[in-house]
C-alpha cells in the first residue's frame, strides 16, 4: 500500500468541478432520484443504492431540502414524477484515450446525439457498447478530510486494518480506494477507528492508464468538459494521465 498520487490527473478536473457547482447539483438530485425510484423505497435505511446517493451528495454538500425534493421526487405523479433510465456510452478521444460515460435520462435520442457530437468534434470516435469497459474496473472510493486524519502513517495502518485497498494524497483530503462490495464495511470500520468519512461513491478506475503530453491533454480535457456539460452525463472517467508539469500547465490555463 502506498501513498504516491494519481491526484495530478484529478486534481484538474476536481477544480474545474467545483465551479459547476450548480450543474453539480442538478446531476447529484437526479441521482438520488432515481436510486430511490429503482429501489423502490424512500428510506435509504432499506435502500442501498439510495443511502449511497445521499453519501455521495453529501459529500458535495448539497443541501438536504434538495435531497428530500429528490427523493419525493422518485414518488410523484404527472409534473412532479421523473423517469430516467442508466445508460453508458463509451468511446476513444484523442491520443487513444479510452472514455466511459454514465447517463442518467428521460430521452436516449437526445443524450446519444449530444455525446456522439462531443466525441465527433473532438476527433474522437463514439463506441458501441463493451468498446472500452474491459480497460476500467468497478471500485470504491472513500474521501476523508486530511482534518480528521493528519499522519499519513496513522492513516494506512487504519486503511490496512479497515481491508482498504490503497490511498492517495488528494491535497486537502485522503483518497481510500477499496474492492466496490466492500466499500460500506471499509467506511464504517474507518468510522469506528475514529476517523470521520466525507464521502463515499462507486468509481470506474482505469487499469490501463495511458500517460499524454500538453497538446493532448487539452484535447481530452476539452471533451471532457464538453460532456460534463450535460445535465445527463453523471460520471465521465478517462484513461489519461499526465505529469505534474503538465498539471501545472493545466491548472494555469484555468
Amino acid at each position: 500500500m502506498s501513498g504516491h498520487s494519481k491526484w495530478a490527473t484529478t486534481k484538474h478536473r476536481k477544480a474545474a468541478q467545483d465551479k459547476k457547482r450548480s450543474a453539480l447539483f442538478s446531476k447529484l438530485s437526479r441521482n438520488i432520484t432515481v436510486a430511490a425510484k429503482e429501489g423502490g423505497d424512500p428510506n435509504p435505511d432499506n435502500n442501498a443504492s439510495l443511502a449511497a446517493a445521499i453519501e455521495k451528495a453529501k459529500g458535495y454538500s448539497l443541501p438536504k431540502d434538495k435531497i428530500k425534493t429528490a427523493i419525493d421526487k422518485a414518488f410523484g405523479s404527472g409534473s412532479d414524477s421523473a423517469n430516467y433510465e442508466s445508460v453508458v456510452y463509451e468511446g476513444y478521444g484523442p491520443a487513444g484515450i479510452a472514455i466511459y460515460c454514465e447517463a442518467l435520462t428521460d430521452n436516449r435520442n437526445r443524450t446519444a446525439a449530444d455525446v456522439r457530437s462531443a466525441f465527433t468534434h473532438a476527433g474522437g470516435n463514439l463506441g458501441t457498447t463493451g468498446s472500452v469497459a474491459f480497460q476500467f474496473v468497478r471500485k470504491g472510493q472513500i474521501i476523508i478530510d486530511k482534518e480528521q486524519c493528519e499522519d499519513e502513517d496513522e492513516l494506512m495502518m487504519a486503511v490496512a486494518d479497515a481491508g482498504g485497498d490503497d490511498y492517495e494524497d488528494g491535497g486537502d483530503e485522503w483518497i481510500v480506494y477499496t474492492d466496490f462490495t466492500a466499500m460500506k464495511d471499509v467506511r464504517v470500520a474507518l468510522e469506528e477507528a475514529g476517523i470521520e468519512v466525507k464521502g463515499a461513491e462507486g468509481i470506474m478506475q482505469p487499469t490501463t492508464p495511458t500517460e499524454v503530453s500538453l497538446s493532448d491533454a487539452r484535447k481530452v480535457q476539452r471533451l471532457i468538459d464538453r460532456l460534463e456539460e450535460s445535465e445527463d452525463i453523471q460520471n465521465v472517467y478517462h484513461t489519461m494521465t499526465y505529469s505534474d508539469e503538465v498539471a501545472a500547465a493545466l491548472e494555469e490555463e484555468e
